[in-house]
Order: structure tokens, then C-alpha cells, then sequence
């Protein structure tokens, strides 16, 4: 692992109206390395997580991505640095096939503006290969005849397909069974083992200390504990998402 972050928010913040959803919040993630992000709800993970993907825009901080100070104005520039979000809905569509959804909104084309099939085809096979995803009957099945597990892979395999450096994993073994659980935790692991950074969103701390490195937990909008996860438990994280420390009290000003 390398000991320069791929990805770095400095002081952080965004308001709607009167709500300050996150304030001065500092987060890292490392290429091979998976962070996790946790807190209770109304924390401020989605929109952090928004803001990194260019749905919001920081009122104030600044972003810096291999070291460069970026500025993300929205979804284009975030995927055109290598960002890629797999959202808890997974945003596939049910009547399209595997190799449909992993090319939607970016088909290759031959001459005559023919789709090419058989190209989107092998590249889909390749790339669920190299992750280890031996699950799938055929590439060519409708995602609505798949199970749970088979279509967060595919959600997977379609966002590393895009020469993504960040993959960021939106509660991604929310309402999973057991065996589907650990076929999606192995996932996430084959990610960082490639050079991926990865940042998984979740409420089971039983996952998150099963595949995470490393531990940010975010407390009514403010960053209250970082952790390395071998040097800690899950008493520590719970009482950080529940009691960790604020600078200050929202709806409180600041001396």
C-alpha cells in the first residue's frame, strides 16, 4: 500500500438552508486500502459521499485526487478523474442483460453506428473474470432473473470497467443473505487487492471489520474518530457514531 492517499478532503462543508450537513469534515482513502464510513443515520455519509461524486458541491474545503488540488462541479468531472459510486439502488435496469447494463450510456459502436456486440460481450466476460464473479449462468441473462448477490457484482464489475481508480460501495450487503453477503464481501476485497482505493458505506460492523482497513465514523456532520481497524472493536466504533466528542453543537454557534 502506498502512504500517499489517492483521494483527500481537507475541512469540508455543506448547509442546506439551515441544515449543516457536514462541517469541516476531513476524510482519506488509499489506493489497495478499504476505508469505511459509518455513522447513524442523519450523519452526513450521503452527502459527503454526494459531494465527492459532484451531485453536491462543497460550500467550502478542497479536494485534492493524486495529489492535486481538484475541483469537482459535478458527475462528469468526478468519473472523468476515476471516480465511480455503486448507489444502494444499483441503478441497473431490469429487462436489459448483463453486457446492456454494464456498457448503458456508453455502448461501443462500429462503423454505421452498429452496437458491437461482441466486443461489449468480451470486455464484460474479462472484467467479471478478473473479479472472480463465476457466478453468472450467462452475461447474456436479463438482471431481472438474477439474485441479489449476482446483481451487486454486476453493479461492481460496471463501475471498475471504466479505468476507476475510487470505487465507492453504497451499503452493498443491505438486505443480502448469508451466502450472497460473503460472495459480495469477497468482491470488495478483489477491488483493493487490484490497486483500487475503496470506500464501503455501512451499518453491519460486522462486514465493515471483516473486510475494512480503516475506519472514519462521521457524527451529526462532523468527523469525530478515525480508526486503523486491527487497533480497535466494535465498542469503540459504537461509542464513536453514538457519543464521539463534537467541536461544536449544531445549531449552537461557534465562539
Amino acid at each position: 500500500m502506498t502512504e500517499l492517499p489517492l483521494l483527500e478532503l481537507h475541512g469540508v462543508s455543506k448547509r442546506f438552508g439551515a441544515v449543516q450537513a457536514l462541517s469541516q469534515v476531513d476524510f482519506s482513502a488509499y489506493p489497495g486500502q478499504i476505508m469505511a464510513l459509518v455513522g447513524d443515520n442523519g450523519a452526513g455519509k450521503s452527502t459527503l459521499i454526494k459531494g465527492i461524486a459532484g451531485i453536491y458541491a462543497f460550500d467550502e474545503g478542497q479536494v485534492y485526487f493524486d495529489g492535486r488540488k481538484v475541483t469537482i462541479h459535478n458527475p462528469s468531472d468526478s468519473a472523468a478523474l476515476g471516480i465511480e459510486v455503486v448507489y444502494q439502488d444499483l441503478a441497473l435496469a431490469d429487462n436489459l442483460d448483463v453486457v446492456a447494463n454494464m456498457f448503458l450510456g456508453r455502448e461501443r459502436t462500429q462503423s454505421f453506428w452498429r452496437l458491437d456486440e461482441a466486443g461489449m460481450e468480451r470486455a464484460c466476460i474479462e472484467t467479471l473474470a478478473s473479479l472472480s464473479v463465476t457466478t453468472l449462468r450467462s452475461v447474456r441473462q436479463p438482471v431481472a432473473s438474477l439474485s441479489g448477490g449476482q446483481r451487486q457484482a454486476i453493479a461492481v464489475a460496471k463501475a471498475v470497467m471504466w479505468n476507476s481508480r475510487l470505487v465507492i460501495l453504497d451499503e452493498p450487503t443491505a438486505a443480502l443473505g448469508v451466502a450472497q453477503t460473503r460472495q459480495v464481501l469477497d468482491l470488495v476485497k478483489r477491488l483493493a487487492e487490484k490497486g483500487l482505493a475503496v470506500v464501503i458505506i455501512s451499518h453491519n460492523l460486522h462486514d465493515i471489520f471483516e473486510v475494512a482497513d480503516r475506519i472514519t465514523v462521521l457524527r451529526l456532520g462532523q468527523k469525530v474518530a478515525e480508526f486503523v481497524t486491527a487497533d480497535t472493536n466494535q465498542q469503540e466504533v459504537v461509542h464513536a457514531i453514538t457519543a464521539g466528542t463534537l467541536e461544536f453543537v449544531p445549531g449552537m454557534e461557534k465562539e
